[in-house]
């Protein structure tokens, strides 16, 4: 089957999402909306998504484009529209430098095939046939395919899904399930030879070389989401990086180590096709998500069912847990030791349980809540100093501070107050050695200061808060002033 075989079956009415001139997108209003945790993101009726990139209430459109003059024409240096080919011992490689998003996904994953910043960009015999699939699948922007002869295969390259639109974090909207793109007259919006119809990124930003595809652009301008609440400890969901992170560990865990396994292959030769969908859900959930798995499938209850008879061998159970470690690192799942502890520390506890729930005449009780994991023993990212050598010495207080009528600066009096383990702690949500980060958390930031639950290992003395509030009246003096 070749690339046309996507095409509509005619009684089929494909999902659409006009692309406005010089404006918004406008998706169909039953096309879900997801964040990039792939939380539900709630809509009441049609919306229209911004893509000038100012919006201040990003992902929705609030008309900035127009005070701001967005124009979506095409810029003359995008990189050109060149579909290339590479023929490898098991497949054709397709690949347009034009459509790629530079997410990354697949130089990050399969390095043997995929190499930045050289030339040829593209290794087709560096890995096994299953991996090349999945990279291209899971090329966000649509720019790789995949064939076994010299066509590129839609059913090779391409997931079968319904319709969803991603708002990816700092970045594009990325959007599956072979949904149409049409411009206000309705007419199909031209994309680059080679591109998938079934998943696209569509720029966010509104600097796309590309426009509407996204190009990269918002790697060069810096192109940040608002923080909602960037002095909360993230969840462990949160900083896997939610359902989707789980479930690209899921689906390698369950295609890659399970099908090769003696022990495995059998216990799981009977699981359903969504099966990886399903765990991944669950520990959604487990690590302080939504209530996926209990809304999707049926909770705890749920859950035991699948256990209970398989009388799971301890031996099997260490093989779980192992693989499923290795898939946490090939998908590229947070190494930090606060969170692998908390990670390996639930699949251990959580194996062992089923083991148990699964023996003969087990009795597992029906109605316990699904668990919900934390980080262990207070070992939250930050609570620590890093052995790494940082690039700024660990100070923690200015070597002298500002005289009664001297100007509190930034960089001489604030930043130095801040050590590599404060920064560090959060950098999921912002720089604290940046200025204009701190300058617009600074009220959060000294509210956490006085109360004394900033930094994590203890408060600051008064003086050191006073320092903070006095920039922080500064900045706001300043700021009114301009």
């Amino acid at each position: 089957m070749t690339e046309d075989s996507s095409a509509k079956t005619p009684n089929t009415i494909p999902k659409r999402i006009v692309v406005t001139r010089n404006g918004p997108y406008q998706p169909d209003p039953d096309i879900p909306i997801v964040d990039h945790l792939g939380v539900r993101i709630a809509t009441e009726a049609a919306v229209r998504l911004c893509r000038c990139g100012q919006s201040q209430t990003r992902p929705f459109c609030d008309g900035s484009h127009v005070k701001r003059g967005f124009t979506d024409a095409k810029d003359p240096r995008r990189v050109p529209d060149k579909l290339d080919i590479h023929e490898g011992q098991q497949a054709f490689l397709f690949d347009n430098r034009g459509t790629c998003a530079h997410s990354g996904f697949c130089t990050n994953r399969l390095r043997s095939v995929f190499h930045p910043g050289e030339e040829p960009f593209i290794s087709p015999s560096g890995a096994r046939l299953d991996d090349l699939i999945n990279a291209v699948r899971r090329c966000p922007s649509g720019a790789l395919g995949i064939g076994i002869g010299p066509a590129r295969d839609a059913a090779l390259s391409d997931v079968s899904r319904p319709p969803g639109i991603e708002v990816s974090k700092d970045g594009p909207y990325r959007v599956t399930g072979d949904v149409e793109l049409v411009d206000e007259d309705g007419k199909t919006i031209a994309q680059n030879a080679g591109a998938s119809h079934e998943h696209v990124s569509l720029c966010r930003c509104g600097s796309s070389l590309n426009k509407p595809f996204c190009s990269g652009m918002h790697w060069s301008v810096s192109f940040h989401d608002p923080v909602p609440d960037p002095l909360r400890e993230p969840t462990l969901f949160e900083w896997a990086g939610g359902y989707p992170a789980l479930l690209d560990m899921t689906r390698i865990f369950y295609s890659r180590y399970v099908p090769e396994d003696p022990l495995l292959g059998p216990l799981f030769a009977q699981m359903s096709p969504d099966h990886p969908e399903r765990v991944a859900a669950w520990l959604s959930e487990v690590f302080g998500g939504p209530r996926f798995y209990s809304e999707r499938y049926g909770g705890y209850r749920r859950m035991v069912s699948q256990h209970i008879g398989k009388e799971i061998r301890p031996e099997q159970r260490a093989l779980w847990a192992t693989y499923m470690v290795q898939s946490a690192d090939d998908a590229g799942l947070p190494s930090d030791p606060e969170f692998r502890a908390a990670f390996v520390a639930y699949i251990e506890w959580g194996s062992r349980i089923a083991v148990e729930n699964s023996g003969a005449g087990a009795k597992p009780p029906p109605n316990m809540p699904v668990p919900r994991w934390w980080w262990v023993c207070n070992a939250t990212p930050g609570a620590r100093q890093p052995a790494a050598a940082s690039e700024t010495p660990d100070a923690g207080e200015t070597d002298a501070p500002p005289g009664a009528d001297e100007t509190v600066q930034f960089e001489e009096h604030i930043r130095p107050l801040f050590r590599p383990m404060d920064r560090n702690s959060m950098l999921f949500a912002f720089d604290l050695w940046k200025k204009a980060d701190v300058l617009k958390h600074r009220r959060q930031i000294l509210a956490r200061l006085e109360a004394g639950t900033m930094p994590c290992d203890g408060a600051w003395p008064a003086e050191r808060i006073a320092l903070f509030a006095r920039w922080a009246s500064q900045s706001e003096t300043e700021a009114a002033s301009e």
